[in-house]
This record gives structure tokens, C-alpha cells and sequence, in this order.
């Protein structure tokens, strides 16, 4: 069904002839015809990296919260709905509430050129300015240092999760490149918490850091996290904290849960706070166990998961969450976008799984045709093949291997698709 918010970014998706085009001027022009909103956030709380960063803001929003605390939060892209990207005062803005503001938005922008997340960044903006909340979530979208995001003046608190190689048409070759747009939210004398880093990309933030005289508050250095008989144990020069286990899966999920206290630390806030953090958190398609729908029923009896990681670290993620299961043949039905080292996604997963049937992503543009996928996942070394629908990879699968443990991967887009399939 249509409504009045997808007519509005439909008419927003023409105003901004290229896909990615990464500079602040638009933004700006945009902020000061709305009477720049930026200016009378709640406390902000800015997210930026390569992975994770989904996951560490949903910890610290389940342990602010459980300290009856009011937050927005804004991410990106969605799943199955556009409202997913704001959270307005705790939940999901309105249908209403974002016809009006896309809206406003639009009208004030006139015919200028901006790009679709610009824009709708804005919305956004605008619409946490005029509702009171206690905190303000934001995930940066694409790097960070000319991100549509980074236009807060004085954060909260800044976070960079673990920077590693994805988007280097836009944001550089090498990591220490990467790294750099990452750390452009740095903000002066703001705290920045700092997740695991590989060394060339942590003397770059370290170093912008310094240049902002940003305190850090770096994994391996300043808080410490790790896992002992079946707890989570969290360091710091506060003290040690002993929790449970993070309710996200995956062994990535103990450093994301690590940034998030770290960060919910920094703000003042106690064990309850963190322990709410790693309990209480909620994060679609981050290797979620489906356990209800339309897809699940076809399944059965084989277990459904699904997962949006799309960069040779989620791969890593993957396979290491994957072997740490309950053992069951494992089938992945994969589709990507052509923008993504595919090979070196698959590559781990190739260890652990039997089999890859390849998918082109309905309604994307830029998806992997499932033949190449295919092809690239036999050179990975798979056994690929290619199905036409996830319906019918489903079915495939279950054929051969009934109590199977399939996992659906490759692209967030393609989560989306199969979470309205499955009936979100």
C-alpha cells in the first residue's frame, strides 16, 4: 500500500541526480532554511564506523532507557520500512508524523539539488528538535566526516566502532584513509569511545583525537571486555563489571557490547544501565534467529536466520557465530550489490557452510545478478547454485537437507525484502 510518505520520498529520490555525492553544503543550506534544528537536539550520542555501529546503538538505547530515560534515535537504511530510521521519543515516528515533516522538509528545499539520505536526514533532525527527549542516537550514514549527520556542534559523546575496508569509492583505498572520514565526527574536548581497531586505523583517530583534545577512551587501553564462564566481564579504571552475556548472538556481539557500556560509563551511568545494554537490546537482521511467518513455515523443521552483513568483516563475524552454534548442516542463500567485495564476504563463510544459492535482490538496481554471485561463491568454494525467489531457495534446500540451519545473507536490502516476504 502507498502512503503519503512514500509519495514524498519518491518525489525526494529526483532531486539529486547521483546516488552518493559526499559533501555538507547541501545539508547546511537545507538546516538553515528549517531554522537549524541541529542547534536544540537533546544530548547527542554519534555513532560512526564500519561495523556494528546498529548494534552498540541499541545497547546504549535499551540501557538508557532502563534507566527511564527518553530517547530518539535515527539509523539507516531500513529493513522493511522507511519509520524504522526514527525513533521518535522511543518509538517508531507516525505515519503521520513523517508524511508532515518529509513534507516540510521538501518545501523548504525547493528544486535545489540533495540526495535522498540528505534530506531525509534532515526530516529527521527536525523532528527530534520538536519533541523533548533526554538523549539523541545518531548512526552515521556513510563514513562521517562529510556525513548528513555530522552537523552537531557539541555531542554528548562520539563512537567509533571497528573500522575496517567497505564503501572505498567514497571514502578512500587504504584503512588509515577510511579511518580518517571516520573519526571527522570527533568533536573538540568531546569524549570519544574508541572500539577494537587494527593499529593503522587507530593512530589516525588517536591523532585527531589529540588535534580536538577529545578525550578517548579506547578497547585495549582505557575499558577492557571479555567472556568467562558464560559471563561478560567489563573493565575499567571505574572498576569491573560482571554481566550476562549480550542477547545479540555472535561472539561480535561481546565488543559491541563492550563499546556500549564504555560509552553508557562515560555518561555516568551504573550497572543497571549496562546490564539493561546487554540484555534488553533489539536489532533486526543482525543474525537473527526467525522464529514466526510465512518463510519459517516453509522451512520447517530446518531453523531460519537471517543476516544484512555485507563486508569482509561481517563475513568473519558470521562464520565465527555460526561455528558457535549447535551443530546443523548449514545452507546460506546469498544475494549482494555490486558495490561489495563479494569474495571476500564468502570467503570465511566457505569453511563452515555446504552449500550458497546466489539471488539477484528484488527491486535493486545495483544487485549482484545471482549468476555472478554464484560464480564468485564457487571461486570462494562453495557449492552454488541459483534459485529465482527465497521462496524457492527455501524449498531447495529443505528438500536435501530437512533439519538444515539456513541462513538468508549478503545485503540489508535483501533482509528488508524478506522480512516484508516473511510478513513484517
Amino acid at each position: 500500500m502507498t502512503t503519503g510518505s512514500d509519495v514524498i520520498l519518491q518525489r525526494m529520490m529526483a532531486l539529486h541526480p547521483k546516488i552518493i555525492d559526499l559533501t555538507l553544503d547541501r545539508v547546511w543550506r537545507l538546516l538553515e532554511k528549517v531554522g537549524n534544528p541541529q542547534d536544540r537536539l537533546p544530548p547527542v550520542i554519534h555513532v560512526a564506523g564500519t561495523n556494528g555501529k546498529g548494534s552498540t546503538q541499541a545497547m546504549i538505547r535499551a540501557g538508557l532507557e532502563a534507566e527511564g530515560k527518553v530517547v530518539h534515535a535515527y539509523t539507516s537504511p531500513h529493513l522493511a520500512r522507511f519509520h524504522e530510521r526514527i525513533r521518535v521519543a522511543g518509538e517508531l515516528i507516525s505515519e503521520a508524523a513523517l508524511t508532515e515533516v518529509l513534507d516540510r522538509a521538501y518545501k523548504a528545499n525547493g528544486s535545489d539539488p540533495i540526495t535522498y539520505f540528505e534530506i531525509t536526514t534532515v526530516a529527521a533532525i527536525m523532528a527530534f528538535a520538536e519533541t523533548p527527549a533526554d538523549y539523541t542516537l545518531l548512526e552515521v550514514g556513510l563514513g562521517g566526516r562529510l556525513d548528513a549527520t555530522n552537523v552537531i556542534a557539541k555531542p554528548a559523546l562520539t563512537i567509533i566502532t571497528p573500522v575496517d575496508l567497505d564503501h572505498q569509492q567514497y571514502l578512500g583505498e587504504t584503512l588509515a584513509q577510511i579511518a580518517g572520514e571516520k573519526a571527522g565526527i570527533i568533536k573538540r574536548a568531546v569524549p570519544c569511545v574508541v572500539g577494537p581497531q587494527l593499529d593503522e586505523g587507530l593512530e589516525v583517530i588517536e591523532r585527531v583525537a589529540a588535534r580536538n583534545g577529545a578525550p578517548v577512551y579506547a578497547y585495549g587501553q582505557h575499558y577492557h571486555v571479555s567472556t568467562e564462564r558464560g559471563r561478560l566481564i567489563y573493565q575499567d579504571e571505574r572498576g569491573l563489571l560482571d554481566l550476562p552475556l549480550p542477547n545479540l548472538p555472535g561472539p561480535h556481539q561481546i565488543q559491541n557490547a563492550g563499546g556500549a557500556v564504555a560509552a553508557l560509563r562515560v555518561l555516568g551511568f551504573g550497572e543497571e544501565a549496562c546490564e539493561a545494554a546487554v540484555t534488553r537490546a533489539f536489532w533486526p537482521a543482525r543474525m537473527q534467529h526467525m522464529k514466526s511467518g510465512h518463510l519459517v513455515d516453509l522451512a520447517k523443521p530446518a531453523e531460519l536466520w537471517l543476516d544484512g552483513g555485507h563486508n569482509p568483516h561481517a563475513g568473519r563475524a558470521l562464520a565465527e557465530t555460526l561455528a558457535a552454534l549447535p551443530d546443523r548442516p548449514i545452507h546460506l542463500i546469498c544475494g549482494m550489490l555490486n558495490t561489495k567485495d563479494i569474495g571476500g564476504y564468502l570467503r570465511p563463510l566457505a569453511k563452515i557452510a555446504k552449500s550458497l544459492i546466489a539471488l539477484s535482490i528484488p527491486g535493486e538496481a545495483n544487485t549482484l545478478p545471482a549468476e555472478v554471485t554464484a560464480e564468485e561463491a564457487r571461486k570462494a568454494g562453495f557449492e552454488a547454485t541459483t534459485a529465482a525467489s527465497v521462496d524457492e531457495a527455501i524449498t531447495a534446500i529443505t528438500a536435501k537437507d530437512p533439519n538444515a540451519r539456513i541462513l538468508i545473507c549478503g545485503s540489508l536490502y535483501l533482509a528488508g525484502h524478506v522480512l516484508r516476504e516473511n510478513g513484517a
